[in-house]
């Protein structure tokens, strides 16, 4: 079944064109990630999805149903948002049940939603808390925990990681994860982070400038990028972009290789001077002037002694490489 469908949506404030003829299928079950840098309309369409925002033009559906005019409360939807948007005056189990108790729920259903959702999260000995009782962490999960009850058609995540340090976005990263697998619902996710969107999505839409530039896996998108600005938004550290014709690839395209591509060769066609060496222990990034507009990043697997100051020359599997026509479309 068709979780959400959106035809040809279309979103302007005043003058400006914000989402311009967005299509898009998400089924039943699937985790989605919209990913891109920062004004591309990531946020916007998702608060068309949730309501929250009018549609210019176009359609919204979801469970097979047309929602476009449909509030927020009535769309089968709950959404988590980046600030945890909690009522600091209630306790945690409150907090989760306060949108059942003005549905009219019964109190035994409830209480059974309650203890599935604290038991998913670990949220069983803070029921009772109030949310200033608890960490960062702690409060995105009560905030988690608050949409699962309402046991939504579908699920809205807005930038919910991006409060939180590194060890507890990657903590509650897996715990958004493991719960995806558990409750099998459709989920959007919005980020600007590439990372988070390679670990959860099991499919990615890349937007810019209001338009949806490629949609599919993590890995097609990775290794079969429709244009430059996907190959280089996708991957850390980001792809290398240099004239092809340095490579012995044809005048007036770009060619575009991974850094963990670039291999020591002493006969290397690249080469150049060591400008920095980032040792990640699991990881060595190693910085070159090579003579380009920007330097080259090289992605070595494991600890290797490389030194600012060595000259160094590369070579790669020319089968690797990716070119790109002055649009910055992809050439195949």
């Amino acid at each position: 079944m068709t979780a959400l469908t959106l035809d040809h949506v279309n979103k302007s404030f005043g003058p400006v064109h914000v989402l311009k003829d967005i299509n898009l299928t998400v089924e039943e079950g699937e985790f989605v990630v919209f990913v891109g840098p920062s004004g591309c309309g990531k946020s916007t369409l998702l608060r068309i999805i949730a309501g929250l925002e009018d549609t210019t033009s176009g359609e919204v559906m979801i469970g097979g149903q047309v929602v476009t005019q449909t509030p927020p409360a009535k769309r089968g939807i709950a959404m988590v948002f980046q600030s945890y948007a909690l009522y600091p005056h209630l306790s945690v189990r409150d907090n989760m049940t306060l949108a059942l108790k003005q549905e009219k729920q019964p109190k035994d259903v409830i209480d059974a939603r309650v203890a599935e959702a604290a038991r998913m999260l670990n949220l069983g000995d803070y029921l009772d808390r109030r949310p200033s009782e608890l960490s960062g962490g702690q409060r995105q999960r009560v905030a988690i925990g608050r949409a699962i009850v309402r046991q939504p058609k579908l699920f809205l995540f807005d930038e919910p990681l991006s409060n939180l340090d590194a060890a507890l976005r990657m903590n509650t990263r897996l715990e958004i994860a493991n719960l995806h697998r558990s409750l099998k619902g459709a989920m959007i996710y919005v980020t600007h982070d590439q990372t988070e969107a390679m670990t959860l999505a099991d499919k990615i839409v890349v937007l810019r400038d209001g338009r949806v530039e490629q949609v599919g896996s993590p890995i097609e998108l990775y290794n079969d990028p429709d244009n430059q600005f996907v190959a280089g938004f996708l991957g850390a550290p980001a792809m290398n972009f240099l004239p092809a014709a340095r490579i012995g690839g044809a005048e007036g395209l770009t060619a575009g290789i991974r850094p963990e591509h670039l291999v020591p060769q002493a006969e290397g066609p690249l080469g150049g001077r060591v400008l920095h060496v980032e040792s990640l222990g699991g990881d060595t990034n190693v910085i070159i002037d090579a003579g380009l507009d920007e330097p080259l990043t090289q992605r070595m697997f494991g600890h290797h002694e490389v030194h600012a100051g060595e000259e160094i020359r590369l070579g790669f599997d020319p089968a690797k490489v990716l070119y790109f026509d002055d649009a910055g479309n992809r050439v195949r």
